[in-house]
């Protein structure tokens, strides 16, 4: 099957794959930049009857990668819409990663800094399955040292670069090792697996439990939450709340 108008992220690169293969239908950008004004004219060709091809720089469109937009607005209009599957970085490093693939979580690329980024690393720590991550080159080093703060130096995390490509490498080793053999200049698109957590998530339960105790011994419940949830990842709203009740109750 040919297409008749192909919508590219990287429109450089999918043109060297076009001319590989001998197809003649020039690419049209589809980024983040363009991503809203992009996807209507994508409805619009596909509403005219024509075959239209959806294609990422490297992965898989809507995954950490645009294309969400353009599949809702076909999804609207009622329109034809399918996916074949190409490599993929996320199951490519799940796999080479040895931690077991039958759960994983995919975070995608973590926030940059501040609170949502610590909040997420903490999170990410409590977790007891294999958890995905992707790392931009010149980010890799920081990140890895962020993760071995919030999780600690004995976690095992594998790094993954250039998945399906060629000059795919995989090692795998502890967070405090990660450290130390990533903390140079490297090149390529990185995945990162990090090792479940081997304890257990800390219930809801538990997390509004120890508030209460802090709440007995003299702790305001504002700081009672804020501090347990610190500790947990569960809601500090959640946690509040409940203190609240306890206090409407007594």
């Amino acid at each position: 099957m040919t297409a008749d108008a192909i919508y590219a992220e990287d429109t450089r690169r999918t043109s060297k794959l076009l001319r590989h293969i001998g197809t003649k239908t020039n690419a049209q950008s589809l980024f983040v930049g363009n991503e809203k004004a992009r996807s209507r004219r994508l409805v619009d060709d596909v509403r005219a009857g024509k075959i239209v091809a959806l294609v990422s720089d490297a992965g898989m469109p809507t995954v950490s990668d645009p294309g969400a937009e353009a599949v809702r607005l076909v999804q609207d209009e009622g329109l034809s819409l399918t996916v074949i599957p190409g490599p993929s970085a996320v199951t490519t490093a799940i796999t080479l990663s040895g931690f077991g693939g039958d759960r994983f979580s995919f975070e995608g690329f973590l926030p940059r800094k501040g609170k949502e980024r610590n909040g997420r690393l903490r999170q990410l720590g409590l977790d007891d399955r294999p958890v995905v991550i992707f790392a931009s080159p010149h980010r890799v080093a920081g990140d890895l040292r962020d993760l071995l703060d919030a999780v600690g130096a004995d976690r095992r995390v594998a790094v993954t670069r250039e998945m399906t490509k060629l000059h795919e490498e995989v090692w795998v080793g502890t967070l405090g090792e990660a450290v130390e053999q990533w903390s140079g200049e490297t090149k390529g698109e990185l995945t990162l697996v990090l090792e479940g957590s081997p304890m257990a998530p800390v219930t809801a339960e538990a997390a509004i439990a120890e508030a209460r105790t802090l709440v007995d011994a003299g702790t305001s419940p504002s700081d009672a939450a804020r501090r347990v949830a610190q500790d947990s990842g569960v809601s500090r709203r959640l946690i509040y709340q409940a203190l609240l009740e306890r206090q409407d109750r007594n």
